[in-house]
């Protein structure tokens, strides 16, 4: 059992936990929780170690035969742990790599797309809602976050591993989406029509910029449609998760209408 926080390998753990540099050169990130190791477990992930705290783990968790099972002390679980009620288990887990080439999309396929998000609780957020809405995809463009942050896999709360994720750049997502038949929406203000007047019947993408400076002018050209959802009151700009929550269920209450 490790009792030491100072233990080499409580250390590179926490170095993933903090590094984007430290992952993406061990083709490593750190999944906490029962709930979050079996979606990983589910989405085919191999997981390389389960460091367990015995006394408050839940003996119930079965893990794939060959993953390395190290028992850790209360406080050093506290230590690697970021939240409570976690069932005793921080895993070390390796990377996948997913393209636009891997999607496995429906006939009628619905995808969200973020350009350059920045906050990973946002992306882990939005991930969450295209689970719920049955999303096909999420794909990120020129992403400014790790997809392995853990603040975003926390935020997610297993939907990493329910959502296909991709993240690629513009010119690659732009291509993909005219290759097969895929409207583009674009989420902006200008030159807009309200989202509710737009169908989502057909194969559709969903694009949304930054809160902060919006779409690049390469998304509004390439746009199918432009839609907006209506500000009533003196901001001008919604929360991008939010956004995208209400944008896809907009798709999903035409899409069962059509049914």
């Amino acid at each position: 059992m490790l009792t030491s926080t100072q233990n080499p390998r409580i250390k590179h753990l926490l170095l993933l936990q903090q590094k984007s540099s430290q992952r993406k050169a061990d083709g490593l990130f750190v999944v906490e929780g029962r709930r979050e190791v079996e979606h990983c477990l589910t989405a085919g992930y191999t997981i390389r170690t389960a460091f367990v705290c015995e006394e408050i783990a839940d003996a119930s968790l079965s893990l794939p035969k060959g993953v390395e099972i190290v028992p850790v002390s209360r406080n050093v679980y506290e230590r690697i742990a970021y939240r409570g009620g976690t069932e005793g288990i921080v895993a070390v887990v390796n990377t996948k790599k997913t393209t636009l080439a891997d999607l496995r999309l429906s006939s009628s396929p619905l995808i969200v797309v973020l350009e350059s998000v920045e906050k990973p609780g946002n992306l882990g957020a939005v991930l969450r809602s295209a689970d719920a809405a049955g999303a096909d995809a999420v794909i990120v463009c020129d992403p400014l976050t790790d997809l392995y942050n853990p603040n975003l896999i926390r935020s997610a709360v297993g939907a990493l591993f329910t959502v296909p994720c991709v993240a690629c750049s513009t010119e690659e997502c732009i291509a993909f989406f005219k290759e097969k038949g895929i409207k583009i929406l674009t989420a902006q203000l200008q030159d807009s029509h309200l989202y509710y007047d737009t169908p989502m019947t057909g194969p559709t993408a969903i694009v949304m910029g930054t809160e902060a400076t919006g779409l690049t002018p390469q998304w509004r050209r390439a746009a199918d449609a432009h839609i907006r959802i209506p500000m009533l009151g003196h901001l001008d700009s919604l929360n991008v998760s939010v956004s995208a929550a209400i944008l896809l269920y907009e798709a999903v209450r035409q899409r069962q209408n059509v049914e």
